[in-house]
């Protein structure tokens, strides 16, 4: 019989591999079970391990995942005509990335809210990251070093939606498409994919993008 000795960090990194496990099987069954958004919180135990639960913690520091896409659900009850809007909220960010881009700050805000609610710190069970939820692949390649950055996310995030709407010349519809659903699926299906999700969330966008343009209008 062979002995194998492990060490203390050795274990405590054991242990935090079993509560990701552990976790990740909760997030599946949650989705299977339920169609609400999964709140999940990480923070350090008393024994400074890093911990996960999907109850909020007392007493200590701990950073909030929210694990969902806000405008993609299909049966959403929200009446994005009248859903509150965010005209104010990382302004500075917004309006300086979409000038240096050449978008519409009012298609970003639409965007934003509609990924992420402006959650800066929204995690998608595919791993899309922070407001405008960059997939890592792709944040890397904008040069995006941390994705739950604001400002960072942001100037990825309208880096790519610039890029997508310089490809398919301006159309809207089609830059939304391919930002929900992926270029492959676009080029695909050589339009907007029959996916119910990436319909409804351009719908929606288009919707939030029109509200956005007309009060940004009124507020100067």
């Amino acid at each position: 019989m062979r002995i194998i000795f492990i060490n203390k960090e050795q274990l405590i990194q054991c242990y935090i591999f079993s509560i990701m496990f552990l976790l990740l099987i909760f997030i599946n069954k949650s989705y299977a079970t339920d169609k609400k958004s999964t709140n999940i919180y990480t923070y350090k135990s008393l024994a400074g391990v890093a911990s996960f639960s999907d109850i909020e913690p007392m007493g200590v520091d701990f950073s909030h995942y929210r694990i969902d896409c806000y405008a993609c659900k299909v049966d959403s009850l929200i009446d994005w005509r009248k859903a509150k809007l965010y005209l104010v909220p990382y302004k500075e960010y917004i309006n300086q990335a979409a000038l240096t881009h050449n978008v519409d700050p009012a298609l970003v805000r639409a965007v934003i809210h509609a990924e992420s609610h402006f959650d800066p710190q929204a995690l998608s069970k595919q791993g899309a990251q922070g407001l405008m939820q960059l997939m890592p692949a792709t944040a890397k390649e904008l040069g995006v070093k941390n994705a739950l950055s604001a400002q960072q996310n942001i100037k990825g995030g309208v880096k790519f939606l610039a890029r997508l709407l310089k490809k398919y010349q301006g159309d809207n519809k089609l830059t939304l498409a391919a930002y929900n659903a992926g270029e492959g699926a676009v080029k695909k299906y050589g339009g907007i994919p029959p996916y119910k999700e990436t319909q409804v969330y351009i719908e929606r966008v288009g919707i939030l993008y029109k509200r956005y343009v007309r009060f940004s209008h009124n507020s100067h």
